[in-house]
C-alpha cells in the first residue's frame, strides 16, 4: 500500500515538474507577472462585491421602497463594472503578453540548445519532430503561459474568494458546499492524469505525421521522379489518422471531465438552494443573505467549473512542456572539458591520428576505424582513398570532432582535440563536402556563411577564386539573387563552387576536401583544381575522393579498406606495388588508358 502512495506520489511530481519547468523563464518578467497579479485580485475583489450589493438592495432598498438608495446602489454597479472592465483588459495584456514573451524565449533556447547538440544526436532525431516540438508544442505552452494561467488564477482567486465568503454569509450552508468539495475534486485530478497522458500520446503522433511530410516535401523530385505520389499521400493519411485518433482520445477524456465537473458542482448548488430556501421560509435566513449565498455557490461552482476545462489545458501544456523538457535535457555527446587546452598561435596545420579506433554510436556493434595512425605535416596534400565504406568520411567527422574515438588520440598541433574546446578545433578547418548544403538565402550570404562578418569585396573574391563569380554575376540581382531552398535554383556544380568559395572565405589552415570537384563538368574541373592549388598552398589539405583522378598531384596517399589504412605512397609507386590502390586505378582507368599511361 506505502508502495502505491510512493507511486501515486511520483506520478503527481512528474505530472507538475514539465510546467514548472517554465518558472525561470516566468521569473524574468516579474513585473508583467506582478500586473497580472494586481490586475486578477482588483478584478476578483470587484467581482466578489457584487453580491454584497445585491443583499444590501433586496434586504433594505426594495424591502423599504426605497428608490434613492436603490439608485446610488446602481450608479455604484456601474462604478464597479468599469473597474472590473479596466482591471479584465490589464489583466488580458499582462498575461498574453508574458505568454507571447515566455514562448519566444523557450523557443530561442530550444533551439540554441539543439545547435549544440552533437551529430550522434541527428544521427536517430527526426529533424520534423524537432521542428513539430519548436512549433506546435511551445504555441500549447504560450497558450498555457497566457491564457489558460489567467484563466486558471483568475478561477482559484474567486473561487476561493467565494468560498470564503460564502463561509462568512452563512456558515451552516457553507459546511454542506465544503463536504461536496473533495467529492468533485478528487476525480478531477484523477481525470486531469488520463487527459495529460493521451494528450501527449497525440503530441506525439502529430510530431511524427509532421516529421514524415517534412523528409518527403524535401525530397519531392526524387518522390516525383519515382511516381510515389500515392504511397506516400496514403501512408502520410494513415499517420494523420493515427494523430486524429488519439487527438479524439484526448478531447473525449476532456469532454467527459468536462460533463463531470459542471454536472457535480451544480447539483451541489442545487441542494444548497434547496436547504437555504427551507431557512428562508422558517424565517432563520433573510432572502438577500441567501440570494448573496446563491450568487457566491455559483461564483464558486463557475470557477470550479471552469478549472475543470483549464485542468485538461493544463494538462496538454504539461505533455508539450515535458517534450520541450526532453530536448533541454539532452546533453552535448561532445563538449568542451572545463578546462580545455589552448591551440598553439600561429597555427601550423600538424595533423596526428594515434591508434584510433571508432564506431558510431547508432552502430557500436559495428566498427568504423580499426587502430588508424598516421601523421600529416603541415602543408601536406594528402589523398585518402578507398572503396565505399572504407572509413574515409569517419575520418573527416572525427577531425571535425562530432565525435570523439572509442580509443587512441587525435592531435592537431600537438594538442589532443578530446581535450581542447571543439569550436577552437573547428575554427582551423574548413571543408568542402560531397552533399553541398546551401541554404534559403542569397548567393552572397551562402558564401559568407563561411565567415561570419566578411566584407563584400572579400566574399567576392573568394567567389572569384573558386570560380563562382561568372554564374553569379549573371543571375538576377547578383550576390543578392535568392538562391531558393537547398539552392534549388542552382545546378550542381554551381552549388559545389559557392561550397568551395565559402571554404576559401574561412581562410582555415587545415583544409578538408570531399570530392570537391565531383559535381563538375570537365572545363569547370580543370579551372576550378587550379583554384583549389592555389588554396591548398600553405594549408594542411587532406582530400577524400573517389575518382583517383583528383588525387594525382597528392604527396601522399593512404588507401583504406574495411577501416585500416593497408597502403601509403605516392601514385606511381602504389601502382607498382600492386596492391588494392592498383586495382581501383585499373577499373577506373581502364576504359581511359591514355590518360592513365600518361598519369604514370
Amino acid at each position: 500500500m506505502a508502495e502505491t502512495g510512493r507511486s501515486a506520489e511520483e506520478d503527481r511530481r512528474r505530472s507538475l515538474q514539465p510546467l514548472r519547468r517554465l518558472s525561470p523563464y516566468i521569473l524574468r518578467y516579474r513585473g508583467m507577472v506582478a500586473g497580472a497579479l494586481v490586475s486578477l485580485a482588483t478584478a476578483a475583489g470587484v467581482t466578489l462585491a457584487l453580491p454584497i450589493a445585491v443583499r444590501r438592495m433586496i434586504d433594505h432598498g426594495f424591502s423599504n421602497s426605497d428608490s434613492g438608495f436603490i439608485a446610488n446602489y446602481f450608479s455604484m454597479l456601474v462604478v464597479m463594472a468599469a473597474l472590473l472592465a479596466l482591471a479584465s483588459a490589464c489583466r488580458y495584456y499582462f498575461v498574453i503578453t508574458l505568454g507571447e514573451r515566455v514562448v519566444a524565449d523557450v523557443r530561442r533556447d530550444v533551439f540554441s540548445h539543439v545547435t549544440k547538440l552533437s551529430p550522434s544526436f541527428f544521427d536517430t532525431a527526426q529533424s520534423g519532430e524537432i521542428i513539430s516540438r519548436l512549433t506546435a508544442d511551445t504555441t500549447q505552452v504560450k497558450s498555457a503561459v497566457g491564457a489558460t494561467a489567467s484563466v486558471a488564477l483568475r478561477n482559484v482567486i474567486l473561487g476561493l474568494g467565494a468560498v470564503g465568503m460564502m463561509v462568512v454569509t452563512s456558515p451552516k450552508l457553507s459546511g454542506l458546499v465544503l463536504v461536496a468539495i473533495p467529492v468533485i475534486v478528487l476525480p478531477l485530478v484523477a481525470f486531469g492524469r488520463s487527459v495529460r497522458r493521451k494528450s501527449r500520446a497525440a503530441q506525439d503522433t502529430l510530431a511524427e505525421a509532421t516529421a514524415y511530410a517534412s523528409e518527403q516535401i524535401g525530397a519531392m523530385r526524387i518522390l516525383q521522379a519515382f511516381t510515389n505520389e500515392k504511397l506516400v499521400t496514403g501512408r502520410f493519411a494513415k499517420a494523420v489518422d493515427t494523430a486524429f485518433e488519439a487527438a479524439r482520445s484526448s478531447v473525449f477524456a476532456r469532454s467527459f471531465l468536462t460533463f463531470f465537473a459542471i454536472f457535480t458542482i451544480f447539483a451541489s448548488v442545487v441542494a444548497v438552494l434547496w436547504f437555504g430556501s427551507r431557512d428562508v421560509l422558517a424565517g432563520t435566513l433573510s432572502a438577500g443573505t441567501l440570494g448573496q449565498f446563491l450568487l457566491y455557490s455559483v461564483f464558486a461552482a463557475g470557477a470550479l467549473g471552469a478549472l475543470s476545462e483549464v485542468w485538461g489545458e493544463l494538462a496538454q501544456a504539461a505533455g508539450a512542456a515535458e517534450r520541450l523538457t526532453e530536448i533541454l535535457a539532452e546533453t552535448p555527446a561532445i563538449a568542451a572539458p572545463a578546462n580545455p587546452l589552448p591551440l598553439p598561435k600561429p597555427a601550423r596545420g600538424l595533423v596526428e591520428f594515434r591508434d584510433v579506433s571508432f564506431a558510431y554510436p547508432a552502430r557500436p556493434d559495428r566498427p568504423t576505424l580499426h587502430g588508424v595512425s598516421f601523421t600529416i605535416k603541415p602543408g601536406e596534400t594528402v589523398a585518402i582513398v578507398g572503396p565505399s565504406g572504407a572509413g574515409k568520411s569517419t575520418i573527416f567527422a572525427l577531425l571535425l570532432r562530432f565525435y570523439d574515438p572509442v580509443s587512441g588520440s587525435i592531435l592537431i598541433d600537438g594538442v589532443d582535440i578530446a581535450k581542447a574546446d571543439p569550436q577552437a578545433v573547428r575554427d582551423r578547418t574548413a571543408i568542402v563536402p560531397q552533399d553541398v548544403t546551401i541554404f534559403a538565402a542569397t548567393a552572397g550570404e551562402n558564401i559568407g556563411f563561411g565567415r561570419p562578418g566578411a566584407a563584400q569585396a572579400e566574399i567576392e573574391a573568394a567567389a572569384k577564386d573558386a570560380l563562382a563569380d561568372e554564374f553569379i554575376e549573371k543571375l538576377s540581382n547578383g550576390y543578392d539573387t535568392q538562391v531558393g531552398e537547398r539552392g534549388v535554383m542552382l545546378s550542381g556544380g554551381q552549388r559545389q563552387r559557392v561550397a568551395i568559395a565559402r571554404a576559401i572565405l574561412r581562410d582555415a589552415p587545415i583544409l578538408l576536401l570531399d570530392e570537391a570537384t565531383s559535381a563538375l563538368d570537365a572545363q569547370s574541373e580543370t579551372l576550378v583544381q587550379t583554384a583549389l592549388e592555389r588554396l591548398m598552398k600553405g594549408r594542411t589539405t587532406i582530400v577524400v575522393a573517389h575518382r583517383l583522378a583528383t588525387v594525382l598531384k597528392a604527396d601522399r596517399i593512404l588507401v583504406m579498406d574495411g577501416g585500416r589504412i593497408v597502403e601509403e605512397g605516392t601514385h606511381r609507386s602504389l601502382v607498382r606495388k600492386g596492391g588494392v590502390y592498383a586495382g581501383l586505378a585499373k577499373l577506373q582507368f581502364e576504359t581511359g588508358a591514355t590518360a592513365f599511361q600518361a598519369a604514370e
